[in-house]
């Protein structure tokens, strides 16, 4: 039996201008809050990705564990495994619960997850509590993606965007500098030094908990939930906080009027993504594809790549780790801009099509055997400055094309299809490539990934959608609109 002051919530009609106040609002701290505090999910998983990367020689050295190539790629595939169901259950969770309810549980399930990894005894637990950690970040994508779309001003959505994606490898920098640290033999046993490294992530997790408190609920979320007072509010004490810092807020005259619900069934997703958009479907579920496959292709396995055909060291991999997380961070940095100004599509295709180009180009001269160990590293940090860009603009996309019912779950929908056809397979696929020690046999990886996302660029060319500088509300309208 439903309580009677929640069937008051649900079911009635809202008129409100709050999206449009969200909009209107000038940069703030409050901005920078949402940054930083949501931020932290990417740099979270670039630490997980590239200690994954860093350590694999570490693994395969120790008298515990004594992994395979193989062994390491099944043990990264199981991390994508969990961020996929992950993903699936806790995007589920975010839409009826709630944006900021499920910012603890998930990073509570990603904290566990990592701390257990030191533990790990054998390949079977090892994996498992890689399955756990990822299960964490799989579901912090969907209630982040979608909290950073409904609070940030429609005008700075798709730098701000890019840009938080692009924190991925400040994590990325920092489990390099960690593995240098943590893995050096003079420094530390090899054996317990991959085991602390796995406890970094853990400390900025605790961190962040904290840091999380101060974010509220998303106004939109509550307006549709049947809370219109809360999600006043809210706004009230962001604008409040604007004015005395100095800033004349523009008046609003638009206004949306709302039917409140208590939850969107999930066959109302389903036709959602089906029927209503399908043409945004196949663009999300394409670009997700091909730059999952991408990423986690060549950063799960990189550190094998340079231990076994450049015969750098275990202990020497994070040195490698800082030039590509430069040039990983500097691409959204640098190009997000455009995405708001010359615009989504041009972009998406641009950094898609020529990531394709300079991934192939890499893949040809790595046949030949015209890299070393430094000159690999430069084309990947070349090619993965405009691929890191591209990356980013995925998420941008599926986190903003869809109606606000169903971001969480669309999200995670389409992550765990990318992360799952584009991830899962990828780092087995090229641990098993490497572990051959033929160049004939990567090449084909290499190939593979750059046609893939060479086809997302043209899909995005006929598919994408011009969003920049427009409200949620116009991109895709919510469900529960009432005309």
């Amino acid at each position: 039996m439903v309580p009677a002051d929640d069937a008051l919530r649900h079911d009635r009609i809202i008129a409100t201008d709050v999206p449009a106040r969200l909009d209107r609002l000038p940069w703030s701290r409050f901005h920078w809050l949402v940054v930083v505090a949501l931020g932290i999910t990417w740099i979270l998983d670039g630490l997980e990705v590239t200690l994954a990367g860093s350590v694999a020689g570490a693994l395969r050295e120790s008298p515990v564990l004594a992994f395979s190539a193989s062994d390491v790629g099944l043990a990264n595939s199981a991390y994508l495994a969990g961020a996929v169901i992950g993903a699936l259950f806790f995007g589920w969770l975010t839409d009826r619960l709630g944006r900021k309810t499920l910012f603890s549980i998930t990073l509570l399930v990603y904290l566990a997850g990592t701390a257990a990894t030191a533990f790990s005894w054998d390949l079977w637990s090892f994996a498992l509590f890689r399955f756990v950690t990822g299960a964490g970040i799989g579901g912090e994508y969907s209630a982040i993606n979608s909290a950073i779309q409904e609070l940030i001003p429609a005008r700075r959505r798709g730098q701000t965007d890019l840009a938080i994606n692009g924190s991925f490898w400040f994590g990325a920098a920092a489990a390099g500098l960690g593995a240098i640290v943590l893995l050096d033999p003079a420094v530390i046993d090899p054996e317990y030094g991959w085991r602390l490294a796995f406890f970094i992530g853990a400390a900025l997790g605790l961190v962040i908990l904290v840091l999380r408190r101060f974010l509220p609920e998303s106004p939109r979320w509550l307006i549709i939930h049947g809370r219109p007072e809360e999600a006043e509010r809210i706004v009230r004490t962001i604008e409040a906080d604007v004015e005395r810092r100095g800033h004349v807020l523009a008046p609003v005259t638009t206004q949306a009027r709302l039917r409140t619900r208590r939850a969107t069934p999930l066959g109302a997703v389903v036709r959602t993504l089906v029927r209503d958009y399908p043409r945004r479907t196949v663009l999300g579920l394409s670009l997700m594809s091909a730059q999952a496959f991408l990423y986690n292709a060549i950063f799960f396995t990189y550190a094998m790549m340079l231990t076994d055909f450049y015969g750098v060291s275990s202990a020497a991999v994070g040195w490698y780790v800082l030039p590509f997380a430069l040039g990983n961070v500097a691409g959204p940095l640098l190009l997000g801009r455009l995405f708001d100004t010359v615009g989504r599509r041009p972009m998406i295709v641009g950094t898609y099509m020529i990531s394709a180009v300079l991934l192939a180009v890499t893949g040809f001269l790595f046949h030949a055997g015209l890299l070393d160990a430094t000159t690999q590293t430069l084309c990947w940090t070349i090619t993965f400055f405009f691929a890191s860009a591209a990356a980013s603009s995925a998420y941008l996309t599926v986190a903003e094309v869809f109606p606000l019912e169903v971001r969480a779950l669309a999200i995670a929908a389409f992550y765990a299809f990318g992360t799952g056809i584009g991830g899962v397979v990828a780092p087995w696929l090229f641990g098993v490539l490497i572990e051959s020690g033929s160049r004939d046999q990567v090449l084909i990886g290499y190939l593979l990934g750059a046609g893939l996302m060479a086809l997302a660029a043209l899909v995005a060319l006929v598919l994408g959608v011009r969003s920049e500088g427009q409200p949620l509300e116009a991109v895709a309208r919510p469900l529960s609109w009432h005309d």
